[in-house]
């Protein structure tokens, strides 16, 4: 909604004059009546300006809405993307590799209507780098005084982590990590890596973005984000079995790494693409399994659509399944409609294909392939001439290109009772996942309290899971109470037996000595999951300890 010119007006000048404004503290609450969906906020961070005379260090500016991109962006603020901001952008006519100035900047987060933006500086002389941010509060209509932090440039990683804490802060007074913690669980990515995807990012032409993309993955192994951005750039240029193998660098095995970054919404983006890539190259199983990874995770209408692509080339009656999800999630998707008609005509379900075309021509009135699709459906009057189209071959499935996590999350983050609604089709087990990714990612950010709401919601919605109690059993051990711990990685095996339940009663029981107990319960998980990674390396463990005493190995 546009404010009126006149306050937009004194408030520029405001700022203009007088750039120390305060922010009052924003309200904390960051959930719907219902007491368990997250309503968060909205932040657009605008790349930092140079302001030191240092040659080649120009690439640092995107490098700060690139690292709070990926350390704040979270269920309770959703920071926009460069592709939103570069939008935005165009639509001021801005150029990309301008600065612009104070009054543009706020032209731009109030098209972008966002609750907060995030504007700062960076100099160098030669020996520490020093960076300063402040954050806009479009709403209260306040500029916070300036966050500065410095230290040595090769310590860029620790130097934005602190910065990003700093503004937590600002927008959440009730966060309540410890500075050094936060700091400390972020992984710091190499200078040389981080600023070779930055330089990716930045760069015009797919052959540089490749260059960049694959030193930065050479410098860092381990850089998920720098794997994802080669894996698209390859699927973009249709080398898919390069694509296939830089996005399977992307662990899919952990939604959330050990630190804040977000690599949960990396894997989920990675395995959208990977799906792609293999089913272009034909591997449908592979394409199930991508796929499926990321509808367990959220409710893409994009992605249940690709799953109903690729069931109905491999001839499964759950095609149809798929795309009534689809549309249930967005009814004015003409191609979902379109896929569900050419499905429903192969099960025979003539009327029922019709009136699928003849909604998709609603939504898209000249698609030629679906009013030839709908020619062939309908029956001639008496009489009439039966339309050539009637003999034509049956159309192909379409599948999505388009990854939408960027407008879900920030749907979800301003209406967070969608999302619930969204889940509330499905099943009780994908339902409960939901809430309990949630809570991990929430869990990550250092939001405990909300996390654990979402972890009880999650136990309230699949009274027969048992990962909300061994979600609630880590965060409990993280926070060094072991009891409660115990308590509830026992609770979940009340439900049934578990490898996670098994092993965190493991790993309490190492700390606390009590070896015979700790046996157990890792033969226990290595029973349900004889090649679970965690379990060999406590039993490892196990055994160093006992080596030590001179203790021979419990035996089952």
């Amino acid at each position: 909604m546009k404010r009126a010119p006149v306050i937009a007006f004194v408030f520029l000048v405001s700022l203009l004059l007088c750039p120390s404004l305060r922010a009052e503290d924003p309200p904390v609450s960051d959930r719907t009546s219902d007491g368990h969906t997250i309503v968060g906020r909205t932040m657009v961070v605008i790349p930092f300006e140079n302001t030191s005379p240092t040659p080649g260090l120009e690439w640092l500016g995107e490098s700060f809405p690139e690292t709070f991109h990926e350390q704040l962006n979270s269920p309770v603020l959703y920071v926009a993307s460069r592709d939103e901001r570069l939008r935005a952008y165009d639509r001021q006519g801005v150029p990309a590799g301008v600065h612009p100035s104070r009054a543009t900047l706020y032209r731009l987060a109030e098209q972008m209507d966002v609750d907060y933006a995030v504007l700062g500086s960076y100099e160098y002389d030669g020996a520490r780098l020093t960076a300063n941010a402040q954050l806009l509060d479009m709403r209260a209509e306040k500029l916070s005084p300036a966050v500065t932090e410095s230290g040595p440039l090769a310590d860029l990683g620790t130097l934005q982590s602190a910065l990003a804490w700093d503004l937590l802060r600002l927008i959440r007074p009730d966060f309540s990590v410890p500075k050094d913690k936060y700091i400390a669980s972020v992984a710091p990515q190499r200078l040389g890596a981080l600023e070779n995807n930055v330089r990716g990012t930045l760069a015009t032409s797919a052959e540089e973005k490749v260059k960049y993309y694959r030193e930065a993955t050479r410098l860092d192994p381990a850089y998920a984000q720098a794997w994802l951005e080669l894996g698209k750039t390859y699927y973009a240029q249709r080398a898919y079995e390069l694509a296939i193998a830089a996005l399977g660098q992307v662990q899919q095995s952990s939604l959330i790494n050990s630190g804040l970054i977000m690599s949960g919404a990396v894997a989920r983006e990675a395995n959208f693409y990977l799906g792609l890539a293999a089913y272009a190259r034909g591997d449908l199983a592979k394409s199930e399994s991508a796929f499926q990874f990321v509808a367990a995770r959220l409710p893409l209408a994009e992605v249940y659509n690709n799953l109903g692509v690729v069931a109905a080339r491999r001839g499964q009656k759950k095609a149809a399944e798929y795309f009534q999800q689809a549309i249930q999630n967005d009814p004015s998707d003409p191609d979902y409609h379109f896929n569900m008609g050419v499905t429903l005509s192969q099960t025979g379900d003539r009327a029922g294909a019709a009136r699928e075309m003849r909604t998709a021509l609603d939504h898209r009135p000249n698609d030629a392939e679906a009013k030839m699709m709908l020619d062939s459906l309908t029956p001639p009057a008496a009489g009439g001439i039966v339309p050539s189209s009637a003999t034509s071959k049956v159309p192909a499935e379409r599948i999505k290109r388009n990854y939408e996590e960027d407008s879900f999350r920030q749907m979800t983050t301003q209406m967070g009772s969608w999302a619930e609604q969204q889940f509330a089709r499905s099943d009780p087990r994908s339902h409960a996942r939901f809430h309990v990714e949630l809570g991990k990612e929430l869990l990550a950010h250092g939001f405990t309290t909300d996390a654990e709401a979402e972890f009880h919601h999650a136990a309230a919605v699949d009274p027969s899971s048992t990962a909300p109690f061994t979600a609630l059993a880590e965060d409990y051990d993280a926070r060094g109470d072991a009891r409660e711990a115990r308590a509830q990685a026992e609770a979940a095996l009340r439900i049934r037996e578990s490898t996670e339940a098994y092993l965190i009663l493991a790993r309490l029981d190492l700390r606390e000595n009590r070896m015979e107990a700790a046996a157990q319960n890792i033969n226990r998980a290595l029973q349900l999951e004889p090649g679970n990674p965690a379990g060999q390396n406590l039993k490892r463990t196990l055994a160093a300890k006992l080596a030590e005493k001179a203790q021979p190995l419990p035996q089952p």
